[in-house]
């Protein structure tokens, strides 16, 4: 037990076996929150003194007001040496450990008395003195010990001091014993439950509960039941209060006087964290208003929080207020409060805050004081609650609402509510406590078990986002409803509840687990609630879409827009005919019917712009970006995936921001924003990692790779494919987009047979199976490798499901890639290819997508320098060189320099020398210039106004001694 205590206690082992080596004596204060091991590491220091004699005590409570009774049980097995001490040191020493105290004027004698005491003991050796808890005993006996503590370097004597905090003993060296990280609480947690280890987010959960602290974690793991182990019950939200860390706490409290006790409680139930009542690692503020309101209506002040302070328990700040500095301290305060006092803390602390404007937080501190039903304060939750902006404050109180609630079809219908704020919030294991808590509840919700974020099985449910005109879900029942009141035999949920359940288990499917077990209860959700509620109805049908895509399987696309078609009515508000609309174009864009499904798409981007109100959500705007992507409206596509970023941000919808995120990731790709692609999707997999969303987190991780390999940043993109693993199934989107960058990694390094073989399998074209819009997406990199290999069937086949496509947009870029791959496949050197390339760079914009520009300028070079044509190779060469080096694209810069070398351009190696004699930004602008960007190119570039460019560029002349562009670009190269 004591070596698994010691897990993450490292550093503070090193010191001790340190001190015990060293021949000189010293002197070491561990202290941490109980709980942290620190009688552990005395524990250690015992079992390694090699040889030292040891003296060992311990703070006692009881005997707090007994003055040295810890210094006499220390020293008591060498009191036969005090002979040796002086007489006036000895009388003090025995008067003081005999009880009859030691006047001021003795302090002195006594502490010299003590510490020649340890003196004569070592002469037989050297010796270990250890004072567990010394905060915990009489202060006497601490101030002495202190006293010795810094005066032994000249004595064979090492002592160790734990205490709750650093001021029990002053000015001697102290190590603070911080929480476990993460990997040493998973650590001490398996190790102290045989068996299986439970799935990664009861891990992470249960760590989260503990904070860190050792003991917590062992309290947790030998009470934790099996179900809960195995993550199919839901977690306690607080280590046992009967555990050994429990009545630790309670031993703690007892010390401190009543009315400490009494405001202590008031301040922790004050700092709770009504989104989250578990510790989060964050210090726990106390609203310094609400406490002084509380305080003065029990005749107190924050002046009684003092010897809490002292303890270590809490902190005052000012004016008035506390936090909590250790949350598990706030929560073990609370736990092991009895039932009766928390109720009268949560009833003055409603009473403090009524007038306030506080009204969620009220009502939910008086329904924290209520036992049994009460409708009327239900109500008042679930009002309070759709009015809040917190999702998962919202939850807690939609969750407790359906406690209070005395008709049961109304209990169930809040707490499908609950959890769906919970999932939108980002917290899908708490969505999942709710309504497995339903379910045992009812037992009418289905209990098949969706996986959760690591794709393991609970017998819970998800969540969704909210109904596409940002409503809450029903909370009247929408069908027959059952027999009222909990004790009514039969089903206590309406059809309507049931099927927001399943659509909320499919949707936790789609984004956390995988999206073929997605598709079935997506759509056996929208058959469930096309009569009861068409509008949620439609939007499983779309999240159904989106199984199918994400999956691969869009044949089974044609499924979903008959059942859309069926559920489409004339006059449907707006945001119901964009996903209607998007849902059929996307149906005749998978079929290959462009002319049906451009305009319809177009029509879903422009019923995006065009939405006011309640009609504005993060679903219906990321749908028209979606729609605004496939007809390649890129600059809308990316307006309508901010505006969803920025609504789901406001609203606190975590759940579809990941989403979202990715949307506005794909618009910049194809805009040319490469850099702030790669940041959307690193926010993107964030979020979705934080969200419990690994399924959406592998997308973004997809992209980082496409991205990274498209610059020919191979360490990256190897790096973010390695990431992802093996959790991405093949024919998904996420592994797709990870052959992709693979594919174009073998492209970069010559490896053409091997890139265009990936690149080839990324669908089936004609079976409606695989990545069909990935492939569409990597076809000109299917094709510049197939042009090398020589084996062009299968990139000729891919390039006419491409053609179709960008033939059907107003897309500028998509028909010049399209140029470019027909001129890698004409014949070499022929008049068709110039053409092809011509009408490419014709077609290119010249203010967006520039690194593609510059890669059909590279290809163009080289074509034509291959075909023995090297003047008129050097201008494109010269052109994407420039560009490659104004977008840091630097492998790609080095390919170009080295065409321009075969093309007989002197392009040499920067001078060592000259680069020495620049700066970092000096030698960037230098850099850009000899590439051949203006002045004002360099400032856009670089965020700099173009005089200080001018003032850089001079002082880069002086340095290396030249005096105009043609010398700069020859001395770098």
């Amino acid at each position: 037990m004591q070596i698994e205590l010691l897990r993450g206690r490292q550093a503070e082992c090193r010191e001790i076996r340190s001190l015990l080596a060293a021949p000189a004596g010293g002197a070491l204060l561990l202290h941490g929150e109980p709980g942290a091991g620190r009688t552990a590491l005395l524990a250690y220091a015992h079992r390694h003194r090699a040889g030292r004699r040891l003296l060992a005590a311990a703070g006692l409570a009881d005997e707090a007001m007994l003055p040295y009774a810890g210094l006499q049980r220390l020293l008591d097995p060498v009191l036969d040496r005090a002979h040796a001490l002086p007489e006036r040191q000895r009388q003090v020493l025995r008067d003081a450990l005999a009880g009859e105290g030691c006047p001021d004027r003795d302090q002195l004698i006594l502490s010299h008395a003590v510490l020649g005491l340890l003196a004569e003991a070592a002469h037989d050796g050297p010796l270990l003195c250890t004072m567990d808890d010394l905060d915990a005993g009489d202060t006497p006996t601490a101030r002495v010990l202190t006293f010795v503590a810094r005066r032994l370097p000249q004595l064979p004597v090492v002592l160790l001091l734990t205490a709750g905090n650093d001021t029990a003993a002053e000015a001697i060296p102290g190590r603070r014993l911080l929480p476990l990280d993460p990997s040493d609480s998973l650590a001490l947690l398996t190790a102290r439950r045989p068996g299986p280890p439970p799935p990664e987010p009861v891990l992470a959960a249960l760590t989260t509960i503990a904070a860190g602290n050792p003991q917590a974690l062992v309290d947790l793991a030998g009470t934790l039941t099996p179900g809960q182990w195995c993550g199919t019950e839901p977690l306690p939200a607080a280590p046992p209060t009967d555990g050994t860390l429990g009545r630790t706490y309670r031993a703690l409290l007892a010390r401190l006087p009543r009315d400490t006790q009494g405001a202590l409680l008031l301040a922790a139930i004050a700092a709770a964290d009504l989104a989250n009542p578990t510790p989060t690692g964050r210090t726990a503020a106390v609203d310094p208003v609400t406490l002084g309101r509380a305080l003065r209506a029990t005749g107190s002040g924050v002046e009684a929080l003092v010897p809490a302070e002292a303890a270590g328990l809490i902190r005052i700040t000012t004016p008035g207020g506390a936090e909590f500095p250790r949350p598990l301290a706030r929560s073990m305060i609370e736990a092991t409060a009895s039932v009766a006092a928390r109720r009268d803390a949560h009833l003055l602390l409603a009473a403090a805050l009524d007038g306030t404007g506080s009204r969620l937080r009220r009502a939910l501190h008086q329904a924290a004081a209520t036992d049994g039903d009460d409708p009327a304060l239900a109500a008042e939750l679930e009002d309070a609650a759709q009015a809040h902006q917190d999702r998962s404050v919202a939850a807690t109180a939609l969750a407790r609402a359906a406690e209070l609630s005395d008709d049961a079809v109304l209990a169930t219908a809040r707490q499908v509510t609950a959890a769906r704020y919970a999932w939108q919030a980002g917290q899908p294991e708490r969505a999942h406590a709710l309504l497995h808590h339903l379910a045992d509840a009812t037992g009418a919700l289905p209990h098949q078990a969706p996986p959760t974020p690591t794709g393991r099985s609970a017998a819970v449910l998800p969540m969704t986002p909210p109904t596409p005109t940002g409503h809450s879900a029903p909370s009247q029942p929408m069908a027959s409803p059952s027999p009222a009141g909990r004790g009514a035999a039969g089903p206590q949920v309406t059809a309507a509840t049931a099927g927001l359940a399943e659509l909320l288990r499919g949707e936790m499917h789609l984004r956390c687990g995988r999206a073929s077990t997605a598709l079935p209860t997506l759509l056996a959700a929208a058959t469930a609630l096309a009569d009861v509620d068409r509008e949620s109805a439609l939007v499983a049908l779309v999240r159904a879409g989106e199984a199918v895509c994400f999956s691969g399987d869009h044949y089974r696309y044609a499924e979903v827009a008959r059942r859309v078609q069926a559920l489409r009515r004339d006059g449907d508000p707006p945001w119901a005919d964009l996903l209607t609309t998007l849902v059929a174009g996307v149906a005749a864009t998978l079929r290959g019917e462009h002319a049906h499904g451009g305009p319809l798409l177009r029509r879903a981007v422009a019923l995006g712009g065009r939405l006011r109100g309640a009609a504005v959500t993060p679903t219906a705007l990321t749908g028209a970006a979606a729609a605004g992507l496939l007809v390649a409206v890129d600059a809308a596509a990316y307006r309508l995936a901010e505006d969803a970023v920025d609504l789901a941000t406001e609203r606190g919808e975590v759940s579809l921001l990941p989403r979202a995120l990715e949307l506005r990731a794909m618009s910049e790709y194809w805009l040319g924003r490469h850099d702030a692609a790669a940041k959307s999707c690193q926010e993107g997999l964030r979020v979705a990692r934080a969200a419990g969303q690994h399924a959406t987190a592998g997308v973004h991780l997809g992209l980082l790779a496409v991205l990274s390999a498209v610059r020919a940043d191979h360490d990256a993109c190897l790096g973010h494919v390695a990431e992802l693993g093996d959790t991405a199934a093949p024919g998904s989107r996420p592994y797709a987009l990870a052959q992709w960058a693979l594919g174009v990694l073998d492209l970069v390094d010559g490896r053409y047979a091997d890139a265009a073989d990936r690149l080839a399998t990324l669908a089936r074209p004609g079976t409606g199976r695989g990545q069909v819009l990935v492939q569409v997406m990597a076809t000109p990199h299917l094709v510049e490798a197939a042009a090398h290999d020589g084996r062009t069937a299968r990139a000729r086949a891919a390039l006419a499901v491409f053609d179709r496509w960008a033939g059907s947009t107003a897309s500028p870029l998509r028909r010049a890639l399209s140029a470019r791959c027909h001129a890698l496949l004409a014949p070499r050197g022929s008049a068709e290819a110039e053409e092809h390339f011509d009408r490419a760079l014709c077609l290119h914009p010249a203010d967006a997508a520039t690194f593609e520009r510059a890669r059909t300028e590279l290809l163009y070079g080289r074509e034509l320098r291959r075909n023995r044509r090297p003047r008129d190779a050097r201008d494109h060469l010269h052109r994407a060189r420039q560009t490659f080096v104004l977008l840091g694209a630097d492998v790609w810069a080095r390919q170009t320099t080295v065409e321009l070398r075969a093309a007989g351009e002197s392009v040499g190696a920067p001078d060592r020398q000259a680069v020495r004699l620049l700066t970092g930004q000096q030698l960037r602008i230098a850099q850009l210039v000899a590439a051949g960007a203006t002045n004002r190119e360099v400032a856009t570039q670089m965020f700099l106004s173009t005089r200080t460019v001018d003032h850089h560029l001079r002082n880069i002349y002086h340095r290396l001694g030249i005096r105009s562009r043609t010398e700069l670009a020859r001395a770098l190269g």
